[in-house]
């Protein structure tokens, strides 16, 4: 594959119980490529000259609480939800706005393995990105959880409950997008069927290999 059209950035969507946190980072050093996780609130709080807590507490991956309660409380709708209107506060949406524009830098700048914060989305139209999703059934996913995390069984469910409900919330309120939907991947992987090296294996073959646009 020519260098114009190598995979510089990888994005990891990951339902609860199916390894993302573990894939993302193994990914990005297979691939000689930075994995951005923690590094991207802390560029919005400085790029928005606010406190660090500020930005975290509207992350998607950090502050997964707040958008499982929004989704409850009726705030945004669930996947296949997606009628009515899309109401997004202010602050949230500033928030939102500064978090696209440091993925999309350090997506110009570096590169990475980019995990959750609707990254398939945010850099869904590059050449150089390779989109993946993991997933898995349900009850495959809490047994993973249960395993990978050394968590009791109830513990994990009020997690995959929480959890998933969030994603879903964060995809729907900004994008008006489902979360689970595989048209917004390039590769989906069950990873409770495959092992997570061999997910890890298959997510470095398919960016050496390249995406079409």
């Amino acid at each position: 594959m020519s260098d114009e059209h190598a995979i510089r950035v990888v994005t990891i969507s990951a339902s609860y119980g199916a390894g993302g946190s573990i894939v993302g980072p193994q990914v990005a050093e297979r691939l000689g490529l930075p994995f951005l996780d923690r590094a991207i609130p802390n560029r919005v709080a400085e790029s928005m000259s606010v406190p660090v807590e500020d930005a975290l507490s509207r992350d998607e991956r950090v502050q997964s609480r707040f958008w499982a309660g929004l989704a409850l409380a009726g705030g945004v709708g669930l996947p296949g939800e997606m009628t009515g209107p899309l109401l997004v506060a202010e602050p949230d949406a500033r928030f939102q706005e500064r978090t696209e524009a440091v993925i999309r830098q350090a997506a110009d700048a570096t590169g990475g393995v980019i995990l959750g914060r609707a990254g398939a989305l945010v850099l869904g139209a590059r050449t150089d990105t390779l989109r993946v999703r993991l997933d898995g059934p349900k009850d495959r996913r809490l047994a993973q959880a249960v395993l990978l995390g050394d968590i009791d069984q109830v513990t994990a469910q009020q997690r995959q409950r929480d959890l998933d409900r969030a994603w879903a919330a964060y995809w729907r309120r900004f994008y008006r997008a489902d979360v689970a939907d595989v048209a917004h991947y390039d590769v989906v992987f069950d990873a409770t069927a495959l092992t997570l090296d061999v997910c890890v294996e298959l997510i470095v073959a398919a960016a050496h290999a390249g995406v079409q646009r």
